[in-house]
């Protein structure tokens, strides 16, 4: 009995050693944690592509394996297919160019869409390079929570006078506000800022309620996150074989429960709480893996 004790505490002591070392190949049980951290994050103002960088470097997944890679771009669309089930209806709006309660005009429209996306898309591919060599690794990822977690304070310092926000309805957004968001969407470019994070402090800024900047915010990621995916995994696909598609079946589909659950959790959690408590939990979690990263 106690042999085989030994034996499950050293198995155990291995696996741990290597998941630190960065050699493990990716496997059912990381391919699930990666998921649902992917889901539960990526609408969380708290960077899901710093917690899924600093998730796979705990798990000890190889940061260079080309699999690994390709699987983060999975869940993500796992994530992003949770947006359009949950926002069917208001997709469907906006291609709804007559009807409706109001003139196409009045209402949320392609044109807030595109001019939120405009500032990060134009950014994003003229350094697109130059961001996946020097910003992707957990040092650059833990300075980027602590500068989100202090925009999203001051955010919400500067928004705490009631006639600073204006738009509380995510319909009422003006072109102008659409575009103040898309401005500070640019800053999600930097893993570990969080697009939500970004988005909303932005939103915030332009007078629009959180509530609102975060389904505007949703409603934006949509077509920047299958663009943006959609290119990763076309420049991967020849790094994919069959023995794949079960382990990223099995991530994709956990990140798409746990991605519908966590926005409309994240959505009720904005009605009463502020970006604070978010702010809060960034810099707990900086600290505890600059720990981590040190020993």
């Amino acid at each position: 009995m106690f042999e085989r004790t030994d034996i499950v505490i050293a198995g155990q002591a291995l696996w741990l050693s290597s998941a630190f070392q960065g050699g493990r190949e990716l496997d059912f049980i990381s391919s699930i944690i990666m998921g649902i951290i992917e889901g539960l994050t990526e609408f969380l103002p708290v960077s899901s592509t710093g917690h899924m960088i600093l998730t796979a470097h705990l798990l000890g997944l190889s940061e260079d394996n080309e699999s690994v890679k390709t699987f983060e771009v999975v869940v993500q669309l796992g994530a992003v297919l949770a947006v359009v089930v949950l926002y069917w209806n208001k997709f469907i709006d906006m291609f709804r160019f007559t009807g409706g309660k109001r003139p196409y005009s009045r209402r949320l429209n392609l044109g807030h869409i595109i001019l939120a996306m405009v500032p990060a898309v134009v950014i994003g591919l003229v350094f697109r390079d130059w961001i996946k060599a020097h910003l992707f690794g957990p040092q650059t990822v833990l300075y980027s929570l602590v500068i989100g977690g202090i925009l999203m304070i001051v955010a919400e310092r500067w928004s705490n006078k009631s006639s600073r926000i204006t738009t509380h309805d995510v319909d009422d957004i003006t072109y102008k506000q659409a575009l103040a968001v898309g401005m500070f969407q640019i800053l999600a470019l930097w893993p570990g800022f969080s697009r939500s994070g970004s988005t909303i402090s932005g939103g915030l800024f332009a007078g629009i309620s959180r509530v609102a900047a975060a389904e505007f915010t949703f409603l934006v990621s949509v077509p920047i996150m299958i663009g943006a995916t959609g290119y990763d995994l076309y420049k991967s696909i020849d790094h994919l074989n069959s023995d794949d598609f079960l382990i990223f079946a099995i991530g994709f589909i956990a990140a798409f429960i746990v991605a519908m659950l966590a926005i409309k959790t994240f959505l009720s959690i904005l009605k009463r709480l502020s970006l604070t408590v978010f702010a809060v939990y960034r810099f707990v979690l900086a600290a505890v893996f600059f720990v981590i990263l040190m020993m």
